[in-house]
């Protein structure tokens, strides 16, 4: 009995050590140069055989590899070659489940309406298979976002590469995430409903909800506050200002109506997410200073009016306006679908936005809408050193191929289980 339950152990260790996560790298200790290539800073700015150098995970030098300055340690000879800031996606579930078909993986969307106090970061999975496929595409930021109720909870930004949340952790608890009422809605075709699209009847008694909570809760925070209540303990950032709230919102009436309550309600940092319809209330956006985390290019219009491209040009519409645009992932298979955040940025691109512009999207743009500009999103001086190289144009599925990938100047694997799957079949194939 002892010898069967001693096989079983080491059987189970080794499966373990299978199918864990890759071991995350350690910290910088050796200097890097990185010369020749052409590096897109982020910022829209682009040099041309350029020379990055990087130390104790801070990049020390960005300029012409002409200039005459000493090199430092680990020379990478990238002529040739792209230099890229690390990419961020904003609004993504990534590391809150791993099955969808198991209930036991999915942290996703906790029980209760309205619990803004409930923090997506303590369930972020840093040992998530999904996770490691990111890396090779170049996204190694990525903002934590709760899903479900009418407000979700709060969001934290991470860096992939990491043992656990508390190592991976680049800024918690960021923002507190709502789902705005719909102002229209369509009937249950399943139930015999007309499924047309109609008003929503409850439009208006759920924003009074919302809005007898937020008045419940200021009166709570100006209050003595006897007995500690969580939930309206939660939104006192928000209401000062400290941290933003994130509406998940779309439709040109929602917007407004979500934009004018909520800042009648005294919330001073908002966040559209999603902003179908945007371009149609850009101006009240812009006066507000209201940033939008657009959805993914590759989607059909909301309704038969409406242009069958104007998906791939919002970004450019709304750029145009003045307001700043980021990109996030939330809808069908979006923690699988990550990894492909720079080819959405692409379709962007082609639709007027323009390559760098686009870039900015996922670099620049969300690093200031994430409130991680200071550290992360482009490649200056006394910034992190994330970054990577590839060998072609990065918002080109067919030549975002990277070499060389660091996240805090700590040099990262690119490999996943895809590309040895990759690698194994490739291999067979080759030798028939």
């Amino acid at each position: 009995m002892k010898i069967k339950l001693a096989y079983s152990l080491v059987c189970f260790l080794f499966l373990g050590n299978i199918i864990a996560q890759q071991t995350p790298a350690p910290k910088q200790t050796q200097d890097y140069t990185i010369e020749g290539a052409t590096a897109h800073l982020g910022n829209g700015e682009v040099i041309e055989n350029s020379l990055i150098m990087f130390s104790e995970g801070k990049i020390s030098f960005v300029g012409k590899a002409e200039m005459r300055i000493a090199r430092r340690g680990t020379i990478i000879d990238a002529k040739g070659k792209h230099v890229y800031p690390g990419f961020i996606a904003a609004n993504t579930s990534l590391g809150l489940a791993e099955i969808d078909a198991v209930r036991a993986t999915r942290d996703v969307d906790e029980i209760g309406s309205i619990i803004p106090h409930i923090r997506s970061i303590i369930a972020y999975n840093t040992e998530s298979k999904v996770i490691e496929t990111m890396r090779p595409n170049g996204v190694l930021t990525a903002q934590v976002t709760p899903r479900g109720g009418v407000i979700s909870g709060t969001s934290s930004v991470v860096q992939l590469d990491a043992w656990n949340w508390e190592d991976a952790a680049v800024k918690t608890d960021d923002a507190i995430h709502m789902n705005w009422p719909n102002a229209f809605s369509r009937g249950r075709w399943w139930m015999g409903e007309d499924p047309a699209l109609k008003p929503n009847k409850n439009y208006q008694k759920n924003i009074d909800e919302i809005k007898a909570y937020f008045n419940n809760a200021k009166s709570y925070l100006a209050g003595n506050k006897s007995t500690t209540v969580l939930p309206y303990e939660a939104l006192q950032g928000i209401l000062n200002g400290s941290q933003k709230l994130f509406v998940h919102v779309g439709g040109q009436k929602a917007i407004t109506d979500a934009v004018n309550t909520l800042k009648d309600l005294g919330v001073k940092n908002l966040v559209i997410v999603h902003g179908q319809e945007a371009e149609k209330v850009a101006d009240l956006l812009k006066k507000n200073n209201i940033p939008v985390i657009l959805e993914r290019a590759h989607r059909l219009p909301d309704d038969e009016d409406t242009d069958y491209d104007l998906p791939y040009r919002s970004a450019k519409i709304l750029s145009d306006a003045g307001i700043l645009v980021g990109l996030g992932m939330e809808g069908d298979m979006e923690r699988m679908s990550t990894r492909n955040l720079p080819f959405y940025a692409g379709t962007y691109a082609a639709y007027g936005l323009g390559k760098e512009k686009a870039l900015q999207l996922i670099t620049q743009n969300n690093a200031k809408i994430l409130g991680i500009d200071n550290t992360t999103g482009t490649i200056e001086v006394g910034k992190d050193a994330t970054l990577f190289i590839s060998e072609g144009d990065a918002l080109d599925m067919r030549t975002n191929i990277l070499t060389d990938a660091f996240i805090q100047g700590r040099k990262i694997s690119l490999e996943s289980h895809q590309t040895n799957l990759w690698k194994r079949y490739s291999n067979k194939y080759k030798n028939q």
